[in-house]
Formats: C-alpha cells, sequence, structure tokens
C-alpha cells in the first residue's frame, strides 16, 4: 500500500493532536476554567468583574454567570461552561460546585493516565461512581420542613451581593414560590423578576399580580381604576390593511370623507365593543391606533399596547382573563380581575401595576438597589434562592451543606471501591477523592488551613452521627450543619455531580483534536500550552 500522508488527505494548514497530547491539553483547558470560579465558592467567596468589548462590566460571583460572560474559545472549555449552563438551567443553583467538581475529576484522571490506566477504564469508574453517589445522597438526604425552605433559600443567599438583607429576600423566595406551586410542580416563568435602581433592598416587595413595563398610552385615560376588569387582545385596535396590494381611486372630496368617515367608525365601533364587554382595563399585545385611544379613553378605559408575549401570559394567570385574537369575539367570560390597576413612576420609568389579584398563578418580585450593578446582581441573587425553593417544592429532600455532604459521600465511596474489583476501583476511589475539592475550597476561601479542616471533617465523619457536620467559615470551625441551619437540597447535589462527573467522561474520552486552519493563516487548535505550564 503506498504510503499516503496527513497532507495529502486533510486540507493545508489543518493541525491534528492525537493521544495523550490531546488528552492533556483538554484536561488542562477544563482545569483552568474550574480555577477561574473556584475563589467564588462560599460564603466567603470573591467576586469576579467582567468587561466586555465594548467596556460593560458585571460584578458577580455567580459561576454560571461569569462563565458565560467570559470569552471562552477552546472547545473543551466550552464543556465545562456547558456544564454550569446545565446546572443552571435545571435547579438554577450549585454551577460553580459542578464547574469546579468537573476540574477536579478531571486532574485526578490526568495522574491515573500518568500511571498507564486506560481512559475507557477511569471513564467506567466514574460512571459507576456517579451512580453510587445517587444511592448515597437518598441516604443522607433527609423529608424538609416548611421551616428548611426558608434555610435553604438563606444557605443560597449567604456570601452573594445581597446577604446583607438575606432574611428578608428567603422570605420573598419562599413566598413566590407557594404563590405559583401547583401539585408540586413550580414554573419559574411565573415568577417576574422585576428590577429597578433606586431606593434600597428594603423596598424590594412581591406584587400579587404583574408589573408591565409599559405607560398608559392616552393622557385622558384614567391612571388608576380599582376593582379592574381587565381584556387582553391579541389583536391590532387599528384598521386592518389588506394582504394583498390594493389601490382605491377617489374622484372628489365627498369621497375621500366618507372614506375617513368609515375608518372613525370602524375604530368607534372596535372601542364600543371593548366598553360593551364591561372592560375598564386593556392591555394590547399590537398596536392601537390614535383615533382608537380618544374613544377608548371617552369610556373610561386604561389602555396599554405593544404588551410583551410572555406578559399577556402572565397577566392571563394571574387575573384569571383570557387572551382574544379579534375584538368583535370579546365578551365578558374573557375578562379578567384584579383590585387595582394603577401607573406608578417608579424611579426613571413608567410601570403598570396589576395588583391585588385573588389567587395570582402569575406574580412579581419587585427588587430595588441603590446603582445598576447591586440590582442586577440582587436579580441574580433573586433567581438563585428562587430556584432552589422551587427544587424543594419538586423534590422535598434536602441535606447538609458547608461540604459535609461531600465527606460523607467520599467516606463512602471509598469504601464502596474496596468492593469493585479491576482497575475500576482506582477510578472510584480518585472520584471519591475529587468529592473533597468542595470543602478544601471552602476553607481556603475563608482564609482557613484547608489541611487542618479536612482532618477535622474527617475525623468527625468517621464517628456515629458525624455525617452532618461541615464547615463553618464563618466561626472558622467544623460544625452540626442541621443546628446551623445550613441546608442545600438533594436535587442540587445530585444534578451538580451528574453534570460534572458526564462532562469529565466526555474529555477523557477524546484522544484526537483535529482543527480546521483559519481562513487567514492556520492558527491551529485553540487553548496550546502544556500540563507543565499549569501550576
Amino acid at each position: 500500500m503506498a504510503d499516503i500522508r496527513q497532507g495529502e488527505i486533510m486540507k493545508e494548514g489543518t493541525q491534528r493532536i492525537v493521544a495523550r497530547d490531546a488528552q492533556r491539553i483538554n484536561i488542562l483547558a477544563g482545569r483552568i476554567v474550574a480555577e477561574t470560579v473556584r475563589t467564588t465558592l462560599g460564603p466567603k467567596g470573591m467576586d469576579k468583574m467582567l468587561v466586555d468589548s465594548l467596556g460593560d462590566v458585571v460584578i458577580t460571583n455567580d459561576g454560571a454567570t461569569i462563565l458565560d460572560e467570559m470569552d471562552i474559545a477552546h472547545p473543551a472549555a466550552k464543556m465545562i461552561v456547558e456544564v454550569a449552563k446545565t446546572v443552571d438551567n435545571e435547579v438554577g443553583d450549585g454551577t460553580t460546585s459542578a464547574a469546579i467538581l468537573a476540574g477536579e475529576l478531571l486532574k485526578k484522571a490526568e495522574e491515573l493516565l500518568d500511571q498507564k490506566i486506560h481512559a475507557t477504564v477511569i471513564a467506567k469508574g466514574y460512571r459507576l461512581a456517579a451512580d453510587k453517589a445517587e444511592e448515597i445522597l437518598d441516604k443522607i438526604s433527609i423529608k424538609a420542613t416548611d421551616a428548611d425552605y426558608k434555610k435553604v433559600a438563606v444557605t443560597t443567599l449567604t456570601g452573594k451581593g445581597a446577604e446583607v438583607g438575606r432574611d428578608y429576600l428567603a422570605e420573598m423566595a419562599v413566598k413566590a414560590v407557594k404563590a405559583v406551586e401547583q401539585n408540586g410542580k413550580v414554573n419559574l416563568e411565573d415568577i417576574k423578576l422585576e428590577k429597578k435602581e433606586g431606593g434600597s433592598l428594603e423596598d424590594s416587595e412581591i406584587i400579587e399580580g404583574i408589573t408591565i413595563d409599559k405607560e398608559v398610552v392616552h393622557a385622558g385615560m384614567p391612571k388608576k381604576v380599582e376593582n379592574a376588569k381587565i381584556a387582553l387582545i391579541n389583536a391590532a385596535i387599528e384598521v386592518e390593511k389588506t394582504e394583498t396590494d390594493a389601490k382605491i381611486n377617489i374622484s372628489s372630496p365627498d369621497q375621500l370623507q366618507m372614506f375617513l368617515d368609515q375608518e372613525e367608525k370602524i375604530l368607534k365601533e372596535m372601542a364600543d365593543k371593548i366598553a360593551a364587554s364591561g372592560a375598564n382595563v386593556v392591555f394590547c399585545q399590537k398596536g392601537i391606533d390614535d383615533l382608537a385611544q380618544h374613544y377608548l379613553a371617552k369610556n373610561g378605559i386604561l389602555a396599554a399596547r405593544r404588551v410583551k408575549k410572555s406578559d399577556m401570559e402572565k397577566l392571563a394567570k394571574a387575573t384569571g382573563s383570557r387572551v382574544v385574537t379579534n375584538v368583535n369575539e370579546l365578551t365578558g367570560k374573557d375578562l379578567g380581575k384584579a383590585g387595582l390597576v394603577e401607573e406608578r413612576k417608579i424611579a426613571k420609568d413608567e410601570l403598570i401595576f396589576v395588583e391585588k389579584c385573588v389567587n395570582p398563578k402569575a406574580i412579581t418580585v419587585l427588587l430595588r438597589g441603590g446603582t445598576k450593578h447591586v440590582v442586577e446582581d440582587l436579580e441574580r441573587s433573586m433567581h438563585d434562592a428562587v430556584s432552589v425553593v422551587a427544587a424543594v417544592a419538586k423534590d422535598p429532600r434536602v441535606m447538609a451543606g458547608g461540604g459535609a455532604a461531600e465527606m460523607e459521600l467520599e467516606k463512602n465511596l471509598a469504601e464502596y471501591a474496596d468492593s469493585v474489583g479491576g482497575r475500576e476501583q482506582l477510578a472510584i476511589k480518585a472520584f471519591a477523592e475529587a468529592m473533597e475539592v468542595i470543602p478544601r475550597s471552602l476553607s481556603e476561601n475563608a482564609g482557613l488551613d484547608p489541611v487542618d479542616m479536612i482532618v477535622k471533617l474527617r475525623t468527625q465523619h468517621g464517628k456515629k452521627g458525624g455525617e452532618t457536620y461541615g464547615l463553618d467559615v464563618f466561626k472558622g470551625d467544623i460544625a452540626d450543619m442541621y443546628s446551623e441551619g445550613v441546608l442545600e437540597p438533594r436535587k442540587v447535589k445530585e444534578q451538580a455531580i451528574k453534570s460534572a462527573s458526564e462532562a469529565a467522561v466526555m474529555i477523557l474520552r477524546i484522544d484526537d483534536i483535529i482543527a480546521a486552519s483559519e481562513l487567514k493563516g492556520g492558527r491551529g487548535p485553540p487553548g496550546g500550552g502544556g500540563p507543565e505550564d499549569f501550576d
């Protein structure tokens, strides 16, 4: 067989990295991303300032936000970002833990690769360990009580920018989730987070209804309507234009006047139809003609136009109204109710408040803060708090936080490894050791000695009844996390471990990187460098 070189098969400039080199580069990329967010973990974690190419600044310690805002080019590093996104979409919290865990699993895998253990064996061991970890989580979790919902929210908010008002925000998060919960199911889309600069964190409140970031369309309309009957219309309150091109020939001023009169009549009939239905508030997803606005105002109807589809859906859930697509079909049965609809000026913007709804299935959390960056971080914190409370509502099991669950996982997985034959047990032991990265990072970020803390935790977890002990970073010692009220949802922990292990296995199974050249000068595979560059 003739000798065919790689250059004769692939385009010029294509670079290929194979076998051990490919694994090293991918592992290195994953570890670097994990190290980036590691210092943000826990109550004493630090914040990151992210500046984009336009100069916009984001200040946060939310793992998902940091990884999303970073302009990451390396494909393996992007997989760690995907881990954070998946965890954020599924459970809303635990993104930093998942990224750190994925990085540590890759680090432990590299040590096994250096011992000439095949990547497939490591991948199998990691999968076995991840499955066993789920069983262990079942054993160490307990059923959540009503009081635990708030504790879970407080734990999530601790260490974030909104920590100063964590009790107040935690209560709001629990109240918001309980309001929209239906048979243990919570759709987070039904909780609208509205942020406005100005005021202080304590000015934040729950609106039993929806706020619409629009203003009343006509000066003659009322700005406040009590005992509102609300019509939601997904149609233009305008004279419709024909679908096909049409030309109207007018030969006299009388004909022109008749044409204008007919248009006016159509618009008046629309406004009268709305008034006849009994509606005194109208939210329109499309436009409202100036003349129609005038007639609606004469009928004392408050109206807003070009309302977002998502807001229309929330309004329907909050008020019990039904969205109609034809004004002529609007009846009293389609109307929803609210105790009060009012336009108010918040900061520099006009907002329409639809509140005092009876048993609303969609609500608004209005967040206030001193500056733009404060309210943006407050929104991220509140999103996490609401998400973890929703996670407990869906799966009402919680476990000790502060690294307690990870230490218990390490202990049980190490015991399980001894019962597994073959080289896979080395991978399971490595998986168990990787769990230590969470309590170690918590202690490092709090300025404590990680070795001392890990030794203390190991000793305590070896004793009967010591499985709930974790790190109390405020006291600088270990403590019973249940009695301290530091709780985490089982669902969050499970998702973080599952996503981290799947990402690590996927990266480990790659033994070949084929990178096409760029259009202008082949740069080769991104990332570069070798493991020796990583300290």
